[in-house]
């Protein structure tokens, strides 16, 4: 089985670098498991977090290629480093007057938010790490998942490990 590597990467913020960094993933046959780009403290930089499954070897060469890109400003495979990542997900879950007391007892074990309740459904909104994110779903999938939208994991290494 494939590692997976958390990539963290600085890029200018201009048109047409999301679509040449994941290009890059897939001309070399990587499946991009989670992508996520927002700008930074500073308007002109934008920080991708991709999280790619891939022999060392192999993934090594990819970054290496990345930082040759000319509007990446820095590229470091953060995996093997100490760092805090999140995701988030929103979910709505079938829900009636039955089942509601249950997926809010669920949603506070997992320290979620009841973000919208409808009379057949609720949304619930969890951020944490991949293995929290499955686990919720999971615990939820037996009163029927309507929806569900994550936005990928998002990744910085702690102050310990900055290079």
């Amino acid at each position: 089985m494939a590692q997976k590597h958390t990539i963290s990467a600085l890029v200018e913020n201009h048109f047409g670098v999301l679509c040449r960094v994941a290009g890059l993933f897939s001309s070399r046959g990587f499946n991009i498991d989670s992508l996520s780009v927002g700008e930074t403290e500073d308007p002109s930089i934008s920080r991708m977090t991709i999280v790619v499954g891939g022999d060392d070897s192999v993934l090594e060469q990819v970054v290496k290629q990345l930082d040759r890109v000319i509007d990446v400003i820095r590229v470091i495979d953060i995996t093997q480093g100490a760092f805090v990542e999140r995701e988030l997900m929103l979910i709505k879950v079938k829900a009636d007057t039955t089942t509601r007391a249950e997926i809010i007892q669920i949603a506070e074990v997992f320290r979620a938010h009841i973000v919208d309740v409808c009379p057949r459904s609720m949304t619930i909104e969890v951020t944490g790490k991949n293995d929290k994110i499955q686990a919720i779903i999971g615990m939820l999938s037996s009163f029927g998942i309507e929806e569900i939208a994550r936005t990928g994991t998002v990744a910085l290494l702690r102050d310990s490990a900055v290079q």
